[in-house]
């Protein structure tokens, strides 16, 4: 039989009461989240942590069953209220250190590692461990921070975007594989969590269109995929190196296009599995549709009642 197990840290206070928690892992987003809920009032009396926790603590999750615990996610506070009736403290990843103010800058002809180096030094000395080739013509930072710098970076470009001991990490979305899980529709699937389709590479027709501009405007575009089908369309602007649009087009591409499931299922807290793991799925029932793919996201949800894991697929690997 297994039993809900956690500890979780926010400071130094060591939480005993718990409604629930939320963990939300993604290569697409910028930074890991997590939401703790603690309960408002207990036997009639309300429950007063203000004066143990606040904004800027250090936040360690650990979940599991039986006492056997796994780390699920560490970071900061990022705020606290008190919606709902209960204690809700919303938290972030260590990519909250950037939320640091920096210098107004127009960057002209300048990569990616170039932009980020200098905001690593701005916010306090990170180092930068970047491998992502992309080019901007022009990049403008104003009224800005760092972490505003690094979000318009991630979400027009597309790399992962992670910090680990105190190196900021900026690498192509599936160069690293981080881990990984097996799952099985017959053992560890939860069939009514399960949001799966599967479709052959022949029945996926995309046109990918990256668009760039120029200074004096003028639209510079790059393509990849077939026409007939659906339409994605990625802007960014400031970019008009076509070798970078080109090469951003065909990662889209590759992403939606292949023979394989895309969508979600869920699974329970064990096996462990987290963005960036590949993943195995096998089905005794149809095992043609067996595969390995990238996990793109990862939520977990837990609270007393149960923990369930939400696994999100990127493409497949093999």
């Amino acid at each position: 039989m297994y039993k809900m197990s956690h500890k979780i840290t926010i400071g130094s206070y060591k939480l005993v009461l718990l409604e629930s928690v939320r963990v939300v892992r993604s290569v697409e987003a910028l930074a890991d989240t997590a939401e703790v809920v603690l309960p408002g009032m207990v036997h009639g009396v309300a429950i007063e942590v203000e004066d143990k926790i606040k904004v800027g603590d250090g936040v360690k999750i650990e979940l599991g069953y039986n006492g056997r615990l796994r780390t699920e996610f560490e970071g900061y506070v990022k705020r606290i209220g008190t919606d709902g009736g209960g204690l809700k403290v919303e938290c972030e990843d260590g990519i909250y250190l950037f939320g640091k103010a920096v210098k107004d800058k127009e960057y002209k002809e300048a990569d990616v590692k170039t932009i980020l180096k200098d905001i690593c030094e701005q916010c306090g000395g990170f180092g930068l461990a970047c491998d992502y080739a992309f080019k901007y013509e022009k990049f403008t930072v104003r009224n800005a921070t760092g972490y505003d710098v690094l979000k318009k970076v991630q979400e027009e470009v597309k790399p992962n975007i992670y910090l680990k001991n105190n190196t900021l990490h900026v690498h192509p979305q599936y160069a690293e594989i981080f881990g990984e899980a097996r799952y099985d529709f017959s053992k560890n699937i939860e069939r009514g969590g399960t949001e799966l389709e599967y479709r052959r590479k022949e029945d996926r027709r995309v046109l990918v269109v990256v668009e760039g501009e120029k200074r004096d405007g003028k639209k510079v575009k790059a393509e990849a995929g077939t026409t007939g089908g659906d339409r994605v369309t990625l802007k960014v602007p400031g970019a008009t190196d076509e070798k970078s649009l080109k090469k951003l087009a065909e990662q889209a591409l590759e992403e939606r296009c292949y023979t394989g499931y895309s969508g979600s299922f869920k699974g329970w807290l064990w096996p462990w599995c987290d963005a960036g793991y590949k993943v195995t799925l096998t089905d005794p029932d149809y095992e043609y549709k067996d595969g390995t793919y990238y996990v793109t996201a990862v939520e977990v949800e837990y609270s007393q009642s149960g923990g369930v894991r939400k696994i999100t697929l990127g493409k497949r690997l093999s």
